[in-house]
């Protein structure tokens, strides 16, 4: 949309979208995001996992959200969500800003090849054009960064969890290294890689379906 509307509205928006997630440091949008969206306006909560004093759902998986689906238990469920939004949001928002980035200037110079003006010459509607051609070829760069956004979310994830009270991965592992607790480190390491090698490999499958040049 921002490509396609160059210098109206969607693309100023998605300018200010890209050029803010890169500057703004992330601890500084999560304090900001509770300051407005729990401080003024009362929307979501501040932060934790789920309100203070309410029973957490019976353990099976470590995730609120899903152990809260599994004992049936919906109202819990809409509580551990809502407490989701704002620390998922903030940490997405500089992957945002990336992929934003590499899809308006992929978007822009695939609008200007040959293959696209010829679509046009031929008829096709401006849909079919935007979808059927321009976009599957302006996503193969912004498909692998994203595999690797994905995997950097994590070196973020240590201060937001700090800010929002959440006891997550990143902050497990910063307080093992400090603790110089090489067990807890190693795993964390491993984990993160893991996630790194399962991103490329998505990335690699997708790749057969936007390129069809490639084959296996």
């Amino acid at each position: 949309m921002s490509s396609v509307k160059r210098d109206k509205l969607p693309d100023h928006i998605a300018r200010f979208i890209s050029i803010s997630g890169l500057a703004l440091p992330v601890f500084w949008l999560a304090i900001m995001a509770q300051f407005i969206f729990f401080g003024r306006l009362g929307w979501l909560p501040d932060g934790a996992r789920i309100p203070i004093g309410t029973d957490p759902p019976p353990n099976v998986t470590g995730l609120y959200t899903i152990d809260s689906l599994l004992a049936g238990d919906w109202g819990l469920f809409k509580l551990s969500v809502t407490h989701l939004i704002l620390p998922a949001t903030v940490l997405a928002y500089g992957s945002l800003a990336v992929i934003t980035r590499m899809v308006r200037g992929g978007m822009l110079e695939v609008l200007n090849q040959d293959y696209i003006r010829t679509a046009r010459a031929k008829g096709m509607s401006p849909n079919g054009v935007i979808y059927g051609h321009a976009l599957k070829n302006a996503m193969l760069p912004t498909v692998t960064s994203l595999g690797l956004q994905i995997g950097l979310l994590l070196s973020g994830a240590f201060l937001v969890e700090i800010v929002f009270s959440w006891p997550g991965i990143g902050r497990y592992a910063v307080e093992a290294i400090q603790r110089l607790d090489y067990n807890a480190t190693m795993a964390t390491t491993l984990i993160i890689a893991l996630i790194f090698v399962l991103m490329n490999l998505v990335v690699d499958i997708l790749y057969l379906f936007l390129d069809p040049r490639i084959s296996y």
